[in-house]
């Protein structure tokens, strides 16, 4: 890989920790690898993930939801529309290339030519180098969230990009989804796509207050639980995420390793597609696969408790959590909406599923889909590993598809723009509305809600939008998903988790 120029540096320089004692390395389990090396390739937990490892963002979600400095080490607001970033000196990319303002220009601008991410920086008009080390940021109008999506930033190295290929090839084969150089704690030395990633710590990192000592990172995915939760407690990985729920009890009682957890903010929903299956551009219909669906019996039986469960996106002390909105399953309610809108004997449905993406994803679909079957809705249903289901997502292949969001601006308009919003390939809108649920209203108020900056009139508006999507029933929503990691002990995990479930692995402290 040519991001390896300076492996034989690195290698050497490890050599030399490993004689002092002090290089560790760290063998660790996801569920899952990145679907490729491009950061701007898929807006998704795992490609966030292996940003934070391999790259740096301008500014770092902390445990508080606040903002440190990384890349950025100061901002200010010039005006309404205009924010000055000043980027760090001396930061060097994998490459051996300088960072400067011309590289996270560069980066910006791929960023609104991606089709993942184009919708969260549809509002950022321009960005221009001023000089080397700063960079003008401007906005269509005031934004509440410029702080927000600047966490996103995560700059490339223009020169290495540029010449090898920048293409963004979703799904596809391209030089950036194979190779990359970032400015992050680690490299990567060896990666054998769903069978082992690893990661060499950047003998160049900029971040010398790090107390990070992992000198080797190396990502094995196991999509099973039951075989990803052995291999901590056999000693084979020293690190595993996600827990499932039926391990945390016999990981919390063990005493050689450690259980981290944390209420969730990721929602866990149905969509149904009004477009591919005529009944369910029915509203009654809808409403009706809402009331049929047990999901405060999924939280307890199948998540184990281990989930909160919802009414609608915007999970509580978010602007927009509506306090208003309850479940509402009712199975005599489901079925005198069905006789209403014309199905009292039912439908046929085909409904899709990733089966190792979320915490028992397929066994979740398989409850929902006998669920509907009370009602007369016979649900044909598919799983399939995350690799698989993405494109078919994409595609919008089934009647009724799952979906988790976790916001990624930590804000409720976030899921409205990309779950609720009218699909529109040109802004990013919708990109993640399988169901092509449109409402103008809903619409209006979300675009409204991203240049509003007076909070009471901006959760007015957000929580009116989850108002709507629940009489509408545009969406099932099912739980919040609650987060849960383990390590053995010695491995310090809690200071670099957080709810946004990026670990700041480079900052990782192995203790022996």
């Amino acid at each position: 890989m040519k991001v390896l120029r300076n492996l034989a540096t690195a290698s050497a320089i490890l050599v030399a920790a490993a004689g002092m004692g002090s290089a560790q390395t760290l063998n660790f389990a996801y569920d899952a690898d990145p679907v490729s090396l491009d950061p701007h390739e898929q807006l998704s937990g795992g490609t966030l993930q292996l940003s934070h490892m391999v790259f740096d963002p301008l500014v770092r979600w902390n445990k508080d939801l606040g903002f440190d400095p990384r890349i950025a080490t100061e901002w200010e607001r010039i005006d309404d529309t205009t924010m000055l970033f000043h980027i760090r000196e001396g930061v060097k990319f994998h490459s051996g290339n300088e960072l400067t303002a011309e590289d996270v220009v560069y980066t910006i601008e791929r960023l609104k030519s991606s089709p993942d991410f184009k919708g969260i920086f549809a509002g950022w008009s321009s960005a221009t180098a001023v000089d080397d080390y700063t960079v003008e940021v401007k906005t269509d109008g005031p934004s509440p969230l410029i702080l927000h999506t600047a966490t996103y930033v995560f700059p490339l190295d223009k020169d290495f990009y540029t010449e090898g290929g920048d293409e963004i090839a979703k799904h596809g084969d391209s030089f950036a989804s194979q190779n990359v150089s970032g400015t992050g704690p680690f490299t990567i030395a060896e990666r054998e796509q769903g069978v082992k990633v690893t990661f060499e710590r950047n003998p160049d990192y900029w971040d010398t207050d790090s107390p990070g000592n992992v000198q080797t990172a190396i990502l094995t995915p196991i999509k099973e639980a039951p075989t990803r939760v052995a291999a901590l407690l056999s000693g084979d990985v020293d690190f595993i995420a996600p827990v499932p729920p039926t391990d945390l009890e016999r990981i919390e009682n063990n005493e050689d390793t450690k259980l981290v957890t944390m209420t969730g903010t990721r929602i866990i929903t149905l969509q149904m597609n009004q477009e591919r299956n005529e009944a369910l551009a029915d509203v009654k219909v809808r409403q009706a696969i809402v009331h049929a669906i047990n999901n405060e019996g999924i939280v307890q039986k199948i998540m184990k408790g281990f989930g909160t469960v919802a009414a609608q996106q915007s999970p509580e002390g978010y602007v927009g959590h509506n306090p208003n909105l309850e479940p509402r399953f009712d199975v005599e309610k489901a079925k005198a909406l069905m006789e209403e809108a014309g199905y009292a004997d039912g439908f046929s449905a085909t409904m899709m599923c990733p089966n190792n993406r979320y915490v028992n994803d397929y066994k979740i679909c398989e409850a929902a889909a006998a669920m509907l079957a009370k009602i007369g809705i016979e649900i044909d249903l598919t799983t399939m590993p995350k690799a698989q289901y993405w494109p078919k997502f994409d595609e919008r292949a089934a009647d009724i598809m799952m979906i988790g969001w976790h916001s990624d601006t930590e804000d409720s308009a976030n899921f409205n723009e990309f779950l609720t919003m009218t699909p529109n390939p040109d802004t990013g809108r919708g990109q993640y509305n399988s169901g092509n649920y449109s409402n103008e209203e809903v619409d209006r108020l979300t675009m409204a809600s991203l240049t509003e900056t007076d909070e009471q009139k901006r959760a007015d508006m957000l929580q009116t939008v989850e108002q709507i999507l629940y009489d509408e029933a545009a969406f099932v929503p099912l739980h919040w998903q609650d987060l849960a990691w383990a390590a053995r002990t010695g491995v310090d995990i809690e200071p670099v988790l957080n709810v946004m479930n990026f670990p700041y692995l480079g900052d990782l402290v192995i203790e022996e």
